[in-house]
């Protein structure tokens, strides 16, 4: 059986960025690697729904907290079979964003802590309720606020198609996730958590150990 790890941040973080070179550290290491990345825009129509909700397509669902959490959990609720399938068959199912996000995006929406109603409510519905595999571990990818603007800003305009959501242009509300982030980390919440520090260089092999084989 594999191991659930899993990569969390703020929009900008460089979460992509970490995933591929701790794809490529573990390959190296002799580690077969599942990846997944959350929402799976183009692949799930409620990670669909919601990239329509976040550029303000479907009236005022972006302004349900409650609306929104619930499409990301479905679409990972949809994902739980291949998360599974890929536990039995590699070594490390790596993941970009994962139950984390949902919890600490609205959270910070309704002004909440961690161990606020919304971040149990979505314990209840996506770990209890919809069954989803917990984590063997997580990152958190820390970075300044004003760095993560500025990543999310130049890719919006690099990508094409890939202008800033409502969530990606409220700075606010991103400062409020980075503390809820942290107050996760804290709480150990679901699983160990490891802070990595996404302004400086990441030793990839090294977090690869410590993930894979703890102590």
């Amino acid at each position: 059986m594999g191991k659930l790890v899993v990569i969390e941040g703020l929009d900008g973080a460089g979460k992509r960025t970490l995933a591929d070179g701790l794809t490529k550290a573990l390959h190296d290491q002799g580690h077969t690697v599942a990846t997944f990345a959350f929402p799976r825009y183009g692949r799930s129509v409620h990670a669909d729904l919601v990239r329509e909700g976040l550029h303000r397509r479907h009236g005022d669902l972006t302004d349900s907290v409650y609306g929104m959490g619930l499409l990301y959990a479905l679409d990972r609720r949809e994902a739980a079979p291949e998360i599974r399938a890929g536990l039995y068959t590699h070594d490390v199912v790596l993941l970009d964003r994962y139950v984390a996000s949902n919890a600490a995006y609205g959270a910070a929406r309704l002004r909440q802590r961690a161990d606020g109603e919304f971040v149990r409510w979505v314990r209840e519905i996506e770990i209890d309720r919809f069954g989803l595999p917990v984590p063997d571990a997580q990152i958190l990818l820390k970075v300044p606020t004003a760095v993560a603007a500025e990543r999310a800003e130049k890719r919006a305009a690099a990508e094409a198609g890939r202008a800033k959501d409502a969530y990606e242009s409220d700075d606010d509300l991103q400062a409020r996730c980075a503390a809820v982030y942290d107050e996760l980390a804290a709480l150990s919440w679901l699983s160990g958590w490891r802070v990595v520090d996404g302004a400086a260089g990441v030793d990839h092999g090294a977090l690869v150990g410590g993930l894979v084989h703890p102590g």
